[in-house]
């Protein structure tokens, strides 16, 4: 079978609170290559692009706000079955709901501020990954 990608984001708590290290070795420990990463912060103006699926649910704008508030670590991941493997390695939005082991259980302080984003689908980790990597950027 075909490796396949998908994409992460750490979120500013973890970045803040210092998990960056632990995060990526856990998705190292899971299989995970990393073909492409980078530190940035968002605008205000990109985070409202990025979450426009979002945009008519009420907590929109505090996550807006949320995203903009620090620096965050997007990645580009390879693996087969990537976007599957990467949602059961992230656990439940809610951390109080999340395997034990998961990167949420692990490292995420609530649902609001879950520490790390993962693609959806292989549809959607392309384009979030077109989002902040450039062609030259991916490996």
């Amino acid at each position: 079978m075909a490796k396949k990608i998908t994409f992460t984001i750490l979120k500013p708590d973890a970045i803040e609170k210092n998990y960056t290290g632990a995060i990526l070795h856990k998705i190292n420990q899971a299989g995970f290559n990393i073909i492409s990463i980078k530190k940035t912060q968002l605008s205000k103006k990109d985070a409202r692009k990025f979450y426009k699926i979002h945009k008519k649910q009420p907590f929109f704008a505090e996550l807006v706000k949320y995203m903009t508030s620090g620096p965050i670590i997007a990645a580009i991941l390879e693996k087969e079955n990537a976007v599957q493997d990467f949602r059961k390695l992230i656990g439940s939005t809610d951390p109080a709901e999340a395997e034990k082991g998961t990167i949420r259980k692990d490292f995420a302080e609530s649902k609001a501020k879950n520490a790390v984003h993962g693609s959806d689908s292989d549809r959607n980790a392309m384009v979030e990954g077109n989002f902040f990597f450039s062609e030259r950027e991916k490996f």
